[in-house]
């Protein structure tokens, strides 16, 4: 296998072999996530636009490809890193292997890399970009620069449906307009498991379109990116919100409610991400284990009136999610339909069935 590198842009380099699609280069930024399975819906999530994705877990691959746990039709991640990567994967599911699914979508992947070094150095100086890349070190202040100043430009319109797509249960009974910022393919399965006719509507959406709709409740998905790039979404979602439609919104649409509602978000140093991130709901001191993908947290100190901080993480105290007291609306940061990761928090899709039954 051929030599491949990952070079950070504080110019600290690991060297791997490389496995999937046989590109030059790739950058992005690189993160990592701790999950021990679900590594396909890692892989398939549109949260992970433009990232260089590290798994902590040191073998991956070992259950194969498997497109029914897919969590959107194709990849977005602009790269993998694993310390090893299973090369006969063993499932009565399987239907291939990571090597040829990272080939036959042009994504490519490095193995053999010291993880927990990569890791214990992003936890200690934040995420930060990073190049995959054949050539050999040293590299050039001014190749360093150009890994600087890489950013993914409006990752949720790359994510997100093109037009309008509807996903209707055997026996109909709300109606439910999921904006789609890059939305879980579960998000959708478990609204319609509840009886939800789900309209997934593309971000470019305005309120005026989803309200025409007449929706029971509306669902704000999780997706890519800084939040506060999306400022003709929040200007459109700040209309949505003086509907008074019952609301709900997962990790982006968590933040980009708070943004439409006057609050702030800020930059983690290197977020949460994994199938293992506890958190503890303040009505009932209650501790959940959720899955989180998200590098951004909206400031508990800058919520509106009338809103309060819900959900904190157990682990250093950043707010979870949000009640609104003034509509019928709460968010949570991590993602209750929970692929990958544990089923604490589903009962939370039951509490929005709620909000619109009443």
């Amino acid at each position: 296998m051929e030599t491949m590198y990952l070079v950070l842009e504080n110019g600290r380099y690991f060297k791997g072999r490389a496995f999937g699609a046989p590109l030059s280069e790739t950058t992005g930024e690189v993160v990592f996530t701790t999950g021990m399975n679900g590594y396909l819906e890692t892989i398939t999530d549109p949260s992970y636009c433009g990232q260089i994705v590290v798994q902590t877990f040191p073998m991956i691959g070992n259950y194969g490809v498997i497109p029914a746990e897919f969590e959107s039709k194709e990849p977005r991640l602009a790269g993998y890193i694993v310390r090893e990567w299973c090369r006969e994967p063993s499932n009565f599911r399987n239907e291939g292997d990571l090597d040829t699914f990272f080939k036959d979508r042009g994504i490519p992947a490095l193995e053999g890399v010291d993880t927990r070094a990569l890791t214990r150095c992003l936890r200690e100086f934040g995420t930060m970009n990073g190049r995959l890349t054949r050539k050999a070190p040293p590299y050039s202040e001014e190749e360093l620069q150009e890994i600087r100043d890489f950013r993914v430009v409006r990752p949720v319109l790359q994510v997100t449906v093109e037009e309008k797509e509807v996903d209707t249960p055997s026996e109909v009974k709300y109606q439910v307009a999921l904006w789609d910022f890059g939305a879980k393919h579960n998000i959708v399965q478990e609204l319609v498991s509840r009886g939800c006719e789900v309209t997934s509507f593309p971000a470019t959406a305005t309120a005026e379109e989803i309200l025409a709709a007449h929706p029971d409740g509306i669902m704000l998905s999780n997706g890519p990116g800084n939040p506060e790039d999306n400022s003709e979404i929040i200007a459109e979602l700040a209309k949505l919100c003086e509907a008074q439609i019952p609301m709900f919104g997962i990790c982006l649409g968590h933040q980009l409610m708070a943004l439409a509602r006057g609050a702030h978000t800020t930059k983690l140093k290197y977020g949460h991400r994994g199938a293992n991130q506890p958190v503890e709901d303040l009505d009932t001191g209650r501790i959940y284990v959720t899955s989180q993908n998200h590098g951004y947290m909206v400031e508990s100190d800058s919520l509106p009136e009338g809103a309060r901080v819900r959900f904190i993480n157990a682990n250093d105290g950043t707010c979870e999610g949000i009640t609104y007291g003034d509509m019928p609306a709460f968010s949570v940061q991590f993602h209750p339909e929970a692929c990958p990761g544990p089923w604490d928090a589903r009962w939370l899709f039951d509490e929005f069935i709620e909000m619109m039954r009443k």
